[in-house]
């Protein structure tokens, strides 16, 4: 019999002998009791939770037959009860709403940073793995949920229509309110003079985040930075207060060629007051971003956008 025959006979009857041995908790978690659907929450929601969360995050897990076999089956035993243990979905009912709101949105952060499902799961169970329309559904739900108040129509209507009547950057760029609406891609805290910012991206900025070729940006990019004043409970915790300024950053290598190939454009207050009293306004932008000048001006680093 060949060398290579004996050896694989041998490393088959360790396999064999070793499935004798499985994990002490294995089988409560095959066997546990079913985690119901979230109550309250959509059919879709609950169908995505439960095809890429329960099997790690609830008492009761649908083990593919691979899961089983050893050695795989400790890795799976370990995942598991280290998911349970940091969020388990059979404990739901028992959560307040307030509670419930806060697991979503957790979920969804760890989904969206790329941390959950976990990438070793996704690639023993690549039907896990939550594509960008399931994203979208998770985060329309979340939001119809919040707590948010609403501008009626009639106010909104006449806010869209100042926004027509606010009056360029003294370069003649045009102010831009649908910034609101870009994704952001980075927070700020400036210590230094109590404000918070958000910082947006338009959709050919983003595109440029995720494929990396953000030094130097590409041409259409555009960056807003909306910022506000910080504002300090009685303990401790921090909170937007009062809107401060808009500024954007425009890229275009050639148009702008003279002011480090970005245009500069800001807005001061709730009245949107162009910012600055020349022209000349941009040199300050400049100069400030000067010690960034080998990141293309920018100070931002953006989050890792899947």
């Amino acid at each position: 019999m060949k060398k290579k025959t004996i050896i694989l006979l041998i490393l088959a009857a360790i396999v064999g002998l070793a499935q004798f041995i499985r994990p002490d908790n294995i089988k409560k978690y095959e066997n546990g009791v079913k985690t119901e659907d979230l109550a309250g929450v959509p059919k879709e929601v609950n169908e995505i939770l439960r095809n890429s969360c329960f099997n790690c995050h609830s008492s009761s897990s649908e083990l593919a037959w691979y899961d089983k076999i050893t050695p795989v089956s400790f890795l799976v035993a370990s995942h598991i009860q280290e998911g349970t243990e940091v969020l388990n979905f059979k404990d739901w009912m028992s959560m307040s709403i307030a509670k419930q709101k806060a697991v979503l949105y957790y979920s969804i952060n760890k989904i969206r940073s790329g941390e959950m499902p976990l990438s070793s799961y996704i690639l023993a169970h690549p039907a896990a793995k939550i594509n960008k329309n399931q994203m979208q559904v998770l985060e329309a739900y979340l939001l119809s949920i919040s707590a948010r108040g609403k501008t009626d129509s009639v106010k909104l209507k006449a806010l869209e229509r100042d926004h027509k009547w606010v009056k360029p950057a003294l370069n003649g760029i045009a102010y831009m309110p649908d910034y609101r609406n870009w994704k952001a891609i980075s927070t700020t805290d400036r210590f230094d003079n109590g404000t918070m910012r958000i910082i947006f991206a338009n959709e050919v900025a983003v595109a440029a985040i995720k494929a990396k070729n953000i030094n130097p940006w590409p041409d259409g990019s555009v960056l807003a930075k909306a910022a506000w004043t910080q504002e300090i409970a009685l303990d401790g915790s921090v909170s937007t207060g009062q809107f401060v300024q808009v500024e954007y950053m425009i890229k275009d290598s050639k148009k702008y060629a003279k002011t480090e190939g970005w245009g500069w454009a800001r807005w001061k207050g709730d009245d949107l007051r162009p910012y600055g009293k020349t022209i000349n306004f941009t040199t300050e932008c400049i100069s400030c971003h000067r010690p960034v000048r080998e990141n293309d001006n920018v100070f931002t680093i953006p989050l890792n956008l899947k």
